[in-house]
């Protein structure tokens, strides 16, 4: 996931398993990643009152404490003088508008207030008609040695001082070569920041874009984004699938695992498929795990989008499905925050569940892939300079 219009460091990335398809043949498949005309805005505002969602929910979690954290960096964001520059999106949504939008519903208490106070705007998803799919990414954790001893062969590496970066967008400049051309010219030598177990584990870290390292001395190193190659992400378990390797339905992280732990040798080729390549640092753990806006991201209150496409910072109402316990899935209309992106999330039609740390977020977030819709709240037109007097204290 690249991180476009932040200078932060990278937000966690949706998991290699649950990346994008390629292109459809078949015209009765949706293609969720399909890209907007051109000059097409991804928001549109929902005037008829027989097609608004049910804002029940969003009135029954807004004193969650989880909506409350993830609130409350959304507005520490927005009062970041340089977050005007991400503004107006698609011409229609200020700054001022988004941010007095999230202060708002700081303030708000019940669903008449939020049936008076909002509009609700929707993704116009994949194919004009809504329709987005959401997968679901976290934040890994694994062991790790500062050189290469053991089994800790296989590094992760930092940034070449030759990456040239836009500052504002984070767009490479120039062309900079592949994964593949990367491994095989040696410019990588004298980068190595830190080392795994296996070549499998050093690359769920570059799809994430983060982790959290238990050292072999017993300290715990936290590593994250520091820039990309520049080129387009490739799933890994979309090429198995094409390839038979994997079926559609059985493409989670635990068969990933399986299969190359049965095949070793068969993964270095499929890594190499894909040709985006992240560089990490160390950062202090204390923003761990941070999203493209530079704070921690929520579980469960985190989403991430394009943000070519969509307002940063924005509350959302997430309408899909979610796994339960037990192998079936759930009803999930949940109020979250548009606070990070991705290199598998670049269209309307896609939306990324932070789903949080550990083993049994990545088990949930191997099983995410359900299609949905997705509403962005956002004050009135004429309401918004009475919200943001109140949050300017006049």
């Amino acid at each position: 996931m690249i991180v476009r219009g932040s200078l932060s460091v990278l937000c966690l990335i949706a998991v290699f398993l649950t990346g994008c398809k390629k292109p459809v043949a078949s015209v009765d498949e949706p293609d969720y990643n399909q890209a907007l005309p051109p000059g097409a805005f991804g928001l549109r505002q929902i005037t008829d009152p027989a097609r608004l969602p049910d804002l029940s929910p969003v009135a029954a979690q807004l004193r969650d404490s989880g909506v409350q954290q993830a609130l409350q960096r959304s507005l520490r964001w927005f009062a970041i003088p340089s977050t005007q520059q991400f503004f107006p999106v698609g011409d229609l949504i200020s700054h001022a508008h988004a941010h007095a939008s999230v202060y708002a519903l700081s303030q708000v208490t019940s669903l008449d207030e939020l049936r008076r106070e909002f509009d609700v705007w929707e993704s116009v998803g994949w194919n004009g008609r809504g329709e987005v799919l959401y997968t679901a990414y976290y934040s890994p954790e694994f062991r790790a040695s500062l050189t290469p001893t053991g089994p800790y062969q296989h590094p992760l590496y930092k940034r070449p001082s030759d990456l040239q970066t836009d500052p504002v967008t984070g767009d490479v400049l120039g062309t900079y070569p592949t994964r593949a051309q990367l491994e095989a010219s040696g410019r990588l030598r004298g980068l190595e920041l830190v080392y795994l177990p296996s070549a499998l584990d050093a690359y769920i870290i570059q799809v994430n874009g983060s982790a959290k390292l238990t050292l072999t001395d017993g300290r715990v190193l936290y590593v994250g984004y520091a820039g990309t190659n520049g080129h387009e992400y490739t799933s890994l378990a979309n090429e198995m699938i094409d390839d038979g390797k994997l079926s559609e339905t059985g493409a989670n992280l635990p068969a990933i695992k399986r299969y190359f732990q049965q095949h070793p040798h068969e993964l270095d080729e499929y890594v190499r498929r894909n040709d985006r390549f992240v560089f990490f640092r160390t950062y202090d753990g204390s923003t761990w795990p941070a999203g493209s806006l530079g704070f921690r991201v929520t579980p469960m209150r985190t989403l991430a989008t394009d943000k070519d496409i969509f307002p940063r910072g924005c509350a959302v109402l997430v309408d899909t499905t979610f796994p339960d316990p037990v192998g079936g899935d759930r009803p999930f209309r949940q109020l979250m925050f548009d606070q990070d992106t991705g290199g598998a999330i670049r269209a309307a039609g896609r939306g990324d569940i932070y789903v949080g740390i550990g083993a049994r977020a990545e088990n949930l977030a191997g099983r995410q892939k359900a299609p949905g819709r997705l509403y962005y709240l956002l004050l009135k037109p004429q309401r918004v300079q009475y919200w943001h007097d109140r949050m300017s204290g006049r």
